[in-house]
């Protein structure tokens, strides 16, 4: 089940590229949604696939999500799935912790990043086969900061100092960031890959009617497409 929804980013291309990379897989059929809603069809699957951003669902929802996972399924979480943003009068975002059950399930809570930039990511498990022969590359993308809400085996991660004056969250000392983890929760496991941004030109809407730029982020590097097929892989090896 592929899930892609919300605001502030072009879903119609995320959803575009998900679907050609979920219907390459001959081991997997594919189903869409829009949101979260459609539980029945999500509990039925073996995989979850969610790009979302601002897309929360209701309280009895996350609780079926998380028992989902325990049950043994498994949840690829992309980029923006664990964001809540709410813009505020001084033209700051702010990221309240709306949803905590959510957030839990997922393992992080995502808090602020800096405007988009180039930086460096590094796998932290060279023989995992997630990241096995991949080196040290430079993405530019936003560069995701979270509050980290369960113990998790981080497989990529990247560094950062300085201030994210955009969000309310805007001052940061020198740490380091997960990039790609995964969660375990009872049988099975979360997966989350923060990178993968992109926005068109009518995705900031109502706050901008004409976002001046099309961003397409990690998505143009060929090592974030490499992951995202090793990512689906890991997700098709789940057996009910």
């Amino acid at each position: 089940m592929l899930v892609t929804g919300g605001k502030w980013h072009d879903f119609d291309y995320a959803r575009g590229e998900l679907l050609g990379l979920l219907r390459g897989d001959a081991r997997l059929e594919v189903h869409e949604r829009r949101d979260y809603e459609g539980i029945e069809e999500i509990e039925a699957a073996q995989l979850l696939v969610t790009y979302t951003c601002d897309l929360i669902p209701a309280y009895p929802i996350q609780q079926r999500l998380r028992s989902f996972v325990e049950r043994g399924g498994r949840w690829l979480a992309l980029h923006g799935t664990n964001s809540v943003l709410r813009f505020i009068d001084d033209g700051r975002v702010d990221t309240p912790d709306d949803a905590p059950l959510l957030m839990d399930t997922l393992g992080s809570r995502f808090l602020a990043h800096p405007p988009i930039g180039r930086y460096t990511v590094r796998p932290t498990a060279i023989e995992d086969p997630l990241t096995h022969g991949i080196e040290p590359f430079q993405v530019e993308d936003e560069l995701y900061l979270a509050q980290v809400l369960a113990p998790a085996r981080v497989l990529l991660e990247t560094d950062f100092e300085g201030d994210t004056p955009r969000f309310t969250s805007a001052s940061w000392p020198r740490a380091t960031h997960p990039v790609l983890y995964e969660r375990t929760l009872g049988r099975g496991a979360v997966l989350y890959l923060t990178l993968g941004h992109c926005r068109g030109h009518g995705d900031m809407r109502p706050l901008v009617e004409h976002y001046p730029r099309i961003e397409r982020g990690a998505w143009e590097s060929p090592v974030f497409r490499r992951l995202l097929n090793r990512c689906l892989t890991w997700g098709a090896a789940a057996r009910a």
